[in-house]
């Protein structure tokens, strides 16, 4: 089995909301430019310790190919929620913005984000 047919995207979207959705946003106090990730955007994902999101990550694409691992945000079941924020310096070096979460249930969900 090749690793990309465990990533799940929208079309697999089931009962619960899995997919990562981005946002690009500027920082309220420092007007820099955040990258936010939020998994359950308009129908919140399951936050129990039988089932939660365990971690969010963000990657981007440079206009000349390279991938740079901008983050992970660990998730603690109850205590915090799948709503991360990461800060991009030089956003304007990326093509694209690809973010994978992962559901103690129901493994990696992955979206993308094109500037």
């Amino acid at each position: 089995m090749e690793f990309e047919t465990i990533i799940k995207r929208k079309d697999d979207h089931g009962k619960e909301n899995h997919l990562p959705h981005m946002e690009i946003d500027k920082g309220h106090k420092s007007g820099r430019d955040i990258i936010r990730v939020v998994v359950g955007h308009g129908k919140p994902h399951p936050n129990t310790v039988e089932h939660h999101i365990v971690w969010i990550e963000l990657y981007g694409i440079k206009k000349d190919g390279q991938v740079i691992h901008l983050g992970r945000a660990m998730c603690a079941p109850v205590f915090s929620n799948p709503n991360v924020r990461f800060q991009v310096n030089h956003i304007e070096d990326f093509e694209v913005f690809h973010s994978v979460s992962y559901c103690n249930m129901h493994g990696l969900w992955a979206s993308s984000l094109e500037r």
